[in-house]
């Protein structure tokens, strides 16, 4: 019985599985890159279409993948989950350049919603295990508490910010059994501005990258003051509370 609980309480090592599959992953796009000269050639047409600025170009471009274009791009949100090597914000930015303010807008948030929900869901029916291996026991534990702390405010606030982790959020806000509609209600208001600000600033490249780069740190200083303030006023309720 000691052994059992002696084990039960270890903590539960993070599955490196993901980062396995990233890795195979940019090594097999590089090969194939060098190797495969149709795939090397999409590659550089991509690039200098969705660079270039020219939105009649850009959007000739993408009407040739149809309906497959934004199915892509939904389920690249959701596998992004899993892997390292496709940053969320990436694929906003990609699916505004391709799809314009309105069109990019729309399945930048129905892509968000369905990856929000299945990492929710996932937490909520695979269990502290599971999520363990996922995102790593430390991890789990310190958004738990952030979530346990600030509640519905914890994710719209990691949500509005580029450089959190929108998969742990998901993770750890189904582990907890926050209520489904409360959580996606807070997960739309918190990425809608920053949705909506990559949508304005899409019209541009330069307005873009240099955007991105004041949001994200423009966000990080907000949560700092804020945790900051919060921390200070519990300290003063709780000494006013002993005198």
């Amino acid at each position: 019985m000691k052994n059992q609980s002696d084990a039960a309480a270890q903590p539960v090592k993070q599955s490196r599985w993901p980062l396995y599959i990233s890795v195979a992953l940019v090594l097999s796009l590089v090969v194939a890159y060098f190797v495969v000269p149709s795939f090397q050639q999409f590659i550089k047409e991509a690039y200098q279409v969705l660079t270039s600025d020219d939105k009649q170009r850009i959007s000739e471009w993408v009407n040739q993948f149809g309906w497959i274009g934004p199915v892509i791009i939904v389920v690249a949100m959701i596998a992004q989950m899993f892997l390292l090597v496709i940053p969320t914000i990436l694929l906003m930015v990609i699916s505004v350049i391709a799809y314009g303010p309105v069109g990019g807008t729309l399945i930048t948030l129905i892509g968000i919603v369905s990856a929000s929900s299945v990492g929710y869901m996932l937490g909520t029916y695979l269990g502290t295990v599971t999520v363990n291996k996922l995102i790593g026991d430390k991890t789990e534990k310190k958004i738990e508490t952030y979530v346990e702390q600030y509640g519905f405010w914890a994710v719209i606030v990691t949500r509005i910010s580029p450089f959190l982790s929108n998969d742990a959020i998901s993770f750890v806000g189904g582990l907890l059994r926050m209520g489904y509609l409360k959580f996606i209600g807070a997960t739309l208001i918190g990425i809608l501005p920053l949705a909506l600000l990559i949508a304005y600033l899409g019209e541009s490249n330069d307005r873009l990258i240099n955007g991105l780069i004041w949001v994200s740190a423009g966000s990080l200083l907000a949560l700092i003051v804020y945790i900051v303030y919060d921390r200070n006023r519990k300290k003063h309720l709780q000494q006013e509370t002993a005198e």
